[in-house]
């Protein structure tokens, strides 16, 4: 009972210290891209996006190196659904997001292919270091590429933009580093009370990964998407989940699969069902992205009903509840009319 309560404090705490974390982030983040003239886009693909995936980099590093492959892999993956469905699904609640021709042109596409390409290299049962050697290599030409594109952007967009200071840049470097500190603190809490929680009740490693962890740490995502939207920054919020999404495969199991002391092992039931899944998330954006409309709340409440569905089926797995094929049924059935409406947007968008 005790612990319970502690770990139940220890999930407040988190909250609070990412709320602030978050603030902190956007508010620097926003005033760097003005200072820089740099695309608030590509702010969040970069800058923003990795610094709120240190949360997965830290916990995937530390369950490679130990051997834990699942909670590795399922952190991964279940972090990259979470920041579709549900980061993305919170901010499109908060306020609508209209996502940039970039976004549908370039980055989604390259999440798509690396989304993919993991999936192919996991064919043979596992990530190795050859394996991780390419991911990461992949991230820094994309990151280099993505800094000059961005710039041009972003001195188009900011002429006038007055010149900052060194030291006022300096000031604003300081919160970002301190918000991301509250960010790493605050996701850090949130994960070890949930996971005390979670073991306590006898859930599996995988799900925990898939579930707990991947939640815990995409929640640096929600509250830096949720805030920039809630302070006008839509294009930070997009970019902040799109860039997460590559950093986690190329950078976060890319440096997984360097660091640890053997294959990084993917199960079976990750192959077929999970990484798929994430696959499909990704998909999904696709039509609703080129179809130029703006996600509103009833885009973003369909992700968060998407990952709910994805949460039970998880549970429903682990426990191999016999409900689990009367589940797939009826969540397969409910899909046919997303699948049709999500080509009509694709094809009024392909129309313009």
């Amino acid at each position: 009972m005790h612990e319970s309560i502690l770990s139940a404090l220890l999930i407040l705490a988190g909250f609070i210290i990412l709320l602030g974390g978050g603030e902190l982030l956007v508010r620097a983040a926003s005033a760097l891209a003005k200072a820089m003239r740099i695309s608030p886009l590509v702010v969040g693909l970069t800058v923003v996006s990795f610094a709120t995936s240190a949360p997965e980099l830290a916990v995937t590093l530390q369950s490679a190196w130990a051997g834990a492959a699942d909670l590795a892999v399922g952190n991964v993956v279940g972090s990259n659904i979470a920041n579709v469905l549900l980061v993305l699904g919170a901010a499109a609640l908060t306020a609508p997001l209209v996502v940039h021709r970039r976004a549908v042109r370039i980055d989604l596409p390259l999440v798509l292919a690396a989304s993919v390409a993991l999936w192919l290299l996991a064919l043979d049962g596992g990530v190795g270091r050859v394996d991780g050697g390419l991911l990461f290599a992949a991230l820094l030409v994309y990151l280099v590429w993505s800094i000059r594109q961005g710039r041009g952007e972003g001195a188009v967009a900011d002429e006038t933009t007055a010149p900052h200071s060194p030291w006022a840049l300096l000031g604003q470097l300081a919160l970002l580093v301190l918000g991301l500190l509250l960010l790493a603190i605050g996701a850090r809490l949130l994960v070890m009370g949930a996971v005390d929680i979670a073991r306590v009740l006898g859930v599996d490693e995988l799900v925990i990964g898939l579930t707990v962890v991947a939640i815990g740490t995409s929640l640096p995502e929600v509250a830096t998407s949720v805030i920039a939207c809630l302070r006008g920054h839509r294009d930070l919020a997009v970019g902040n989940v799109l860039g997460s999404n590559l950093f986690n495969i190329l950078a976060v199991l890319g440096l997984g699969a360097l660091a640890a002391p053997e294959i990084i092992a993917i199960s079976r039931q990750t192959l077929l069902v999970d990484l798929p899944i994430m696959i499909a998330v990704v998909l999904l954006c696709l039509p609703l992205f080129r179809g130029g409309m703006a996600l509103g709340r009833r885009v973003g409440a369909l992700f968060i009903v998407a990952f709910a569905l994805y949460l039970a089926h998880v549970t429903l797995r682990a426990t191999e509840a016999s409900l689990l094929p009367v589940f797939e049924l009826v969540v397969l059935s409910l899909s046919l009319p997303l699948l049709l409406w999500s080509g009509m947007v694709w094809r009024r968008g392909a129309g313009r």
